[in-house]
């Protein structure tokens, strides 16, 4: 486990003394720790020559209504008062199995409804690991594939953007150990914190400031964002033509992506809608839709305008325009909008509001959702990490893909991807608090429980003989930890 060394220390400028310190194998780094202090990583100590882990391993129960419990840990003081029955020990806190020939720090045997279940609880070590950030915005922060910015060091890129969303793409091995020591060291900080659930900020080459925590809305260069669009322009066409039916004769819904035209619109031929003779700047894709009719942006609907009436070009008496037509303009979020009338030039005329069409702009604001910012930790589980479960580690892979192996992060539910491999992501506001750790190679630490039937365990060539039950385990403790905490499912606190 540890290796003891006389190591010389210099004591106040005037005598070398010999103090004992110990190795920590609990991950590559391999610290030396001196009597009283902790690793690197602040996650392992040396406590009276032993090598502890600093925080308790966190166990869950859906029992458990309210606050936690610390519960000893092959101690002397403990009284044997039993665990909840429902408590599901969780990687957080565990140990590694670094290096790993050794059995996975806790191998626990339960009965879930009537079948005799293993779970196979560990903290893994990923360097082949990043973030995900969905960012709910119309709002433009950057290019796609710009580079993304911690501290001003490189820690990911802009990707393709989704429904509503922006999306980041931070970390990965090449951040982690492929550039610089500050690239690396400052790319980990950013994802600990950003998977720990606090609050970091991100610079986009040619782009905007973000703001990112997990479960909060995004401050984008300065602004919270409070809704996410409720839908594209044609989207906002369609789902509220029949609303602006007689109250407006034309409505013009901006977008950056395709921005609406309800008169031409297919939604509003199916309502009879009379044409305007309005001529909208961009590419038109079909009726009532267009492309393009501005730059990206922090303005109206992800666009860079300010003013709405720029897209709009002559208006064609031909074809219905008139003094005195009424016409809405409105962002997909509805917190931008104005209400114009041609004057006898065919200019349109900014007015005041009616009560009538207030009601359907703040129709459109309450239909779009809280902006908010999503987190998914993504890793690949390979490597040796799977001999701390099974001494034929790709059998583990196989029944995981398989679905016969039940994968979980800090008890959370995880996205298992197909092919080869275990690459999963996981939502990290689903784990509990302060789930995650780090090793300064660098690397993330993330907590990981495989759960099985115990047959299956054993013909996967399972470390059988390292099996206890969940007494066992309290009674006993595991390689590193000292104390247990018990704490309710995160899903089921307040």
């Amino acid at each position: 486990m540890t290796q003891t060394d006389a190591l010389p220390v210099e004591i106040a400028g005037t005598e070398t003394k010999s103090v004992e310190k110990i190795r920590c194998d609990a991950c590559p780094v391999m610290c030396y720790i001196a009597p009283g202090q902790t690793g690197a990583c602040d996650r392992y100590a040396n406590a009276d020559g032993r090598i502890v882990r600093t925080d308790p391993v966190v166990m869950l129960s859906r029992s458990l209504a309210a606050g936690e419990r610390i519960v000893p840990f092959a101690a002397r003081e403990w009284d044997g008062n039993p665990l909840p029955a429902d408590s599901f020990v969780t990687g957080i806190g565990s140990g590694t199995t670094y290096p790993d020939y050794k059995p996975a720090p806790f191998i626990v045997s339960s009965s879930i409804e009537g079948a005799d279940m293993v779970t196979v609880v560990t903290e893994a070590i990923f360097s082949y690991c990043g973030v995900k950030v969905k960012i709910d915005t119309d709002r433009h922060l950057g290019p796609e594939g710009a580079v993304v910015r911690a501290g001003g060091e490189a820690v990911g890129h802009v990707t393709t953007a989704e429904y509503g969303s922006q999306m980041l793409s931070l970390g990965g091995v090449h951040h982690l150990t492929g550039g610089s020591k500050a690239e690396g060291r400052l790319t980990c900080s950013a994802m600990l914190a950003l998977c720990n659930g606090e609050a970091v900020e991100l610079t986009i080459d040619g782009g905007s400031t973000v703001v990112a925590q997990a479960g909060k809305p995004p401050i984008v260069d300065g602004q919270v964002e409070r809704r996410m669009r409720v839908g594209c322009g044609s989207a906002t066409i369609g789902m509220f033509a029949s609303q602006w039916q007689g109250l407006v004769d034309e409505v013009v819904v901006v977008d950056d992506h395709i921005t609406g035209v309800v008169s031409e619109h297919q939604a509003g031929k199916v309502l009879d809608w009379p044409p305007t003779g309005i001529r909208v700047k961009g590419s038109r894709s079909t009726p009532g839709r267009y492309f393009k009719v501005s730059e990206p942006g922090l303005g109206w609907g992800g666009t860079r305008l300010t003013d709405p009436l720029e897209i709009l070009g002559e208006w064609n008496a031909k074809k219905g325009a008139r003094p005195g037509l009424t016409m809405l303009m409105v962002s997909t979020t509805g917190e931008e909008f104005g209400y114009y009338v041609l004057d006898d030039q065919l200019v349109p005329q900014p007015q005041p509001l009616p009560e009538a069409l207030r009601d359907t702009v703040r129709l459109i604001d309450e239909n779009c959702e809280p902006s908010l910012c999503t987190v998914l930790f993504m890793g690949g589980a390979g490597g040796s990490l799977r001999a701390g479960v099974t001494k034929n580690p790709v059998r583990l892979t196989q029944s995981i893909q398989g679905r016969q192996t039940r994968l979980t992060s800090g008890g959370a539910e995880c996205y298992i991807w197909p092919g080869g491999g275990i690459t999963f992501m996981v939502d990290v506001t689903r784990l509990p608090k302060s789930a995650f750790g780090y090793v300064p190679t660098p690397a993330l630490v993330a907590p990981l429980e495989f759960t099985l039937p115990r047959a299956e365990y054993e013909a996967l060539g399972g470390h059988v003989a390292s099996i206890r039950t969940l007494d066992q385990t309290q009674a006993e403790g595991g390689e590193y930890p000292t104390a247990a905490r018990v704490e309710p499912w995160p899903d089921l606190q307040g």
